[in-house]
């Protein structure tokens, strides 16, 4: 007998039929934007490392940095990485409900972080400490800024995806695009680890 698969009218198919996972590309897709994300975040970090002592006769980061301050907002997005964890969590057990209540606490936690983040800007630029002020100054704004900027796109799309959930429930396609939202939101707290270690700590300690 022929091995030849055939058509749905008995035909011969001579081509392959492949079995499509869209949520396979997906993912991949979101690995190489969050790679290329690296190298961003690879080079802001190498351009601190070169001009963070370049004070111009300024303020160094042990007159300006309020660690007190800074453990807070480090708390803020730690915990909104467990409590998106938890709605991972919850949805892995279809639970619709609990997937919106620990996404919103998770939306809390990244407010508090940029709230936070921008009170300290305002009250670096009213002590005339602004980016203009040095280059070390320059590249720290650059660097804290940019992470803000990909928090703030964080909770702007995770307000996104509690909306389509709470209208269409946790259909495949939503749980993929919160499984790459998570991959995000971790990526972030990954960064974030690394500017409170070489920014703040190393300023103010070393």
């Amino acid at each position: 007998m022929s091995s030849t698969p055939l058509d749905t009218k008995g035909e011969p198919v001579f081509y392959l039929q492949e079995d499509h996972h869209p949520e396979n590309s997906t993912l991949l897709g979101f690995w190489i934007y969050l790679m290329s994300d690296c190298l961003i975040f690879a080079m802001l970090f190498a351009t601190y490392a070169v001009l963070g002592r370049s004070y111009a006769a300024g303020p160094a980061p042990a007159d300006l940095f309020d660690l007190t301050l800074v453990a807070i907002n480090t708390a803020m997005l730690l915990f909104s990485s467990i409590t998106y964890g938890f709605a991972m969590l919850a949805m892995e057990k279809n639970n619709k409900k609990a997937t919106l209540g620990w996404l919103a606490i998770t939306g809390i936690f990244g407010l508090a972080f940029l709230f936070l983040e921008l009170y300290e800007f305002h009250h670096l630029i009213l002590e005339g400490a602004g980016p203009d002020r040095s280059a070390f100054l320059s590249s720290f704004f650059t660097l804290v800024g940019t992470h803000g900027l990909h928090v703030t796109f964080g909770c702007i799309w995770l307000v996104t995806l509690m909306v389509q959930v709470s209208l269409h429930g946790l259909i495949p396609e939503n749980r993929r695009r919160l499984m790459c939202l998570s991959m995000f939101w971790h990526f972030l707290d990954v960064v974030w680890i690394g500017v409170f270690s070489l920014v703040y700590l190393i300023g103010v300690v070393g």
